[in-house]
């Protein structure tokens, strides 16, 4: 296979690359591209816990500090975004791990954007997460 190929015509790349696998051709795979996709695979993957714990994090701030703004869409992107890291606890467990890792810094981002969103004072929303990562994934919690 043509290293260029990944360069020219990437949907094309993949096919080839899937074939050469499927056919155990491996001495003709682009091994340096295709470790190059494997990595940004697992990149990828701890973005989607990331970004999604920082918008659950920031909806739960927004329904525990500002009830009288609370709205079916809240609710809505609460489910969603825990229906999203579910599934993907599902298909890797590895990153619940990962999820616990990073639970600290995405509460002070969604901290920051639950300010901007609400107009309230930081300070409004306490330093230390006020929710557990249990609560946080908790299909029935809801922060009263």
């Amino acid at each position: 296979m043509q290293t260029n190929l990944y360069d020219k015509d990437y949907c094309l790349w993949l096919e080839e690359t899937v074939q050469l696998l499927r056919k155990r051709k491996f001495t003709d795979l682009d091994v340096s591209n295709l470790i190059e996709e494997i990595e940004d695979m697992g990149r990828s993957e701890k973005k989607a816990v990331k970004s999604n714990l920082k918008i659950l994090l920031c909806h739960l701030l927004k329904y525990k500090y500002q009830p009288e703004k609370r709205s079916k869409i809240w609710l809505s992107t609460i489910f969603e975004h825990r229906d999203r890291l579910e599934d993907d606890f599902a298909e890797s467990p590895s990153l619940k791990r990962y999820f616990e890792e990073v639970f600290q810094p995405c509460y002070h981002k969604a901290r920051k954007q639950a300010e901007i969103e609400t107009g309230l004072p930081l300070e409004t929303f306490p330093l230390n997460c006020p929710f557990t990562s249990e609560q946080v994934l908790d299909m029935d919690y809801l922060p009263e």
